[in-house]
C-alpha cells in the first residue's frame, strides 16, 4: 500500500508546474529508498547484530505509540512496526532562512502542506548548497540535524536508528509529537502545528511516564525538570523575539553587523543572568555557545513560542487531550488557528 501511495504522490508531483519539481522528486525518491529498507520489529529483535540497547528503544518506541492511540486518543496508524537502520546520524538536514535585519521566517510551499519555514535535505552537504543559494547580505540561514519526521498519514512511518539515539524520554516525546502530526496537520500553518505537537508531546511524556514507573518515579523527576525548564526557555524567547521584532522595525535602515552582532549578544547575556539562574538542567547553556542569527531564532519560535495558549486550552478542557485534539481540529477552518486559540482561552 506504501508502494502504490509513493507512486500515486510522484505522479501528483510531475503534475506540478514548479522550481520545486526536481526536489519533490528528489525527496520522494529517497523516501522510497528509506521505505525499501523496512524491516519488521518482529525480526529486528531477533537480529543478533543489533544492540540490547537498540532493542529496548524499539519496544519503548512501539509502547508510547500505543500509548499515544489508547490514552491521548492521538490516530490510531500503522506506524512505528518497522525499522530502519539508517548510514548517517540524522534522517534529514533541515535548512530555515530569515532576512539579515527583519524578523520574518523565510517561507518554502509544497503541496498538501502548504508554506512551511524548513526544507530538508538527505545530506547537510546538501542543506549548506541550498542555504549559500541565499545571498549573506541579504538572509541569515541555520542548518540542523533532525532524527525524526512524520509523513502526516501518508505512509506508515518506521522506527529510525537516528530515533534509538534519543534517551528514552526524548523518544517518547518525539513518538507523541509525531504522533500529532499524523493526527492533524494544518495546511500553511506550521508554527501552531509544531506547537501543538510540542505541548502534547511535552504533557504526554510525562503522563506516559506517570503511569508507567509511578509518581516516585525518578525518570518523572528528570521530565518534570525538563517541562519546567522549557516553560521558562519559552516564556523568555517569546519576549525576547517579541522585543528584537520591535527593534528591527523601529530601527529599519539604519542598523548594520555591529548593531545587530550587539543586540543578539544581549539577548544571550539576559539568557545567562535571567533564565539559567532559574533552570534545573544543562540543557540551554549550549544556547550560549552556538553561533545566533535570526534565522536560528525563528527555528526555535516554530516549536516553543509561547507554548501557554495550548495550556490554557488544555486546563479549560478538563485536562483531557481528547478534548484538546477536537477542540484543534475545529481550527482547520479558520483564518488564523493561532488567534482562534487565544480568544478561546481569554
Amino acid at each position: 500500500m506504501d508502494v502504490l501511495k509513493a507512486i500515486l504522490l510522484v505522479f501528483s508531483l510531475t503534475m506540478l508546474a514548479s522550481c520545486q519539481l526536481p526536489y519533490l522528486a528528489k525527496t520522494a525518491y529517497n523516501h522510497l529508498h528509506l521505505m525499501n529498507q523496512r524491516v519488521p520489529i518482529s525480526e529486528a529483535l531477533k537480529d543478533p547484530s543489533l544492540p540490547e540497547k537498540t532493542k529496548a528503544k524499539l519496544l519503548l518506541a512501539q509502547e508510547a505509540s500505543a500509548f499515544s492511540e489508547d490514552i491521548l486518543k492521538l490516530e490510531e496508524t500503522n506506524n512505528y512496526q518497522e525499522f530502519v537502520q539508517l548510514e548517517r546520524d540524522y534522517v534529514s538536514y533541515v535548512l530555515s532562512a530569515a532576512p539579515v535585519y527583519e524578523l520574518k521566517t523565510y517561507r518554502w510551499k509544497f503541496p498538501f502542506v502548504g508554506a512551511v519555514p524548513y526544507k530538508g535535505y538527505k545530506t547537510p552537504e546538501e542543506a549548506h548548497v541550498e542555504a549559500k543559494t541565499f545571498d549573506p547580505n541579504e538572509y541569515d540561514t541555520y542548518v540542523r540535524g533532525a532524527g525524526a519526521y512524520s509523513t502526516l498519514g501518508w505512509f506508515d512511518d518506521p522506527i529510525l536508528s537516528s530515533m534509538t539515539r534519543y534517551s528514552d524520554y526524548d523518544l517518547v516525546n518525539v513518538i507523541i509529537h509525531e504522533t500529532v502530526h499524523a493526527t492533524l496537520f494544518i495546511k500553511d500553518h506550521a508554527d501552531f502545528n509544531e506547537r501543538l505537537a510540542t505541548f502534547i508531546g511535552n504533557k504526554g511524556a510525562e503522563l506516559f511516564y506517570l503511569k508507567k514507573e509511578g509518581e516516585n518515579s525518578k525518570t518523572l523527576a528528570r521530565i518534570k525538570d525538563i517541562n519546567h525548564d522549557e516553560k521558562i526557555f519559552s516564556a523568555f524567547l517569546s519576549k525576547e523575539i517579541d522585543d528584537l521584532k520591535k527593534w528591527y522595525e523601529s530601527h529599519k535602515g539604519r542598523i548594520d553587523k555591529k548593531m545587530k552582532e550587539d543586540r543578539l549578544l544581549e539577548i544571550k547575556n539576559r539568557l545567562k543572568t535571567d533564565v539559567l539562574v532559574k533552570t534545573r538542567i544543562i540543557k540551554y547553556k549550549r544556547f550560549l555557545d552556538e553561533p545566533l542569527n535570526n534565522a536560528k531564532l525563528l527555528s526555535l519560535k516554530t516549536y516553543v513560542y509561547d507554548l501557554s495558549d495550548f495550556e490554557k486550552a488544555y486546563i479549560k478542557l478538563g485536562s483531557d487531550f481528547e478534548k484538546l485534539i477536537e477542540f484543534a481540529k475545529t481550527l482547520e477552518d479558520v483564518d488564523d488557528p493561532e488567534k482562534t486559540l487565544k480568544q478561546f482561552v481569554n
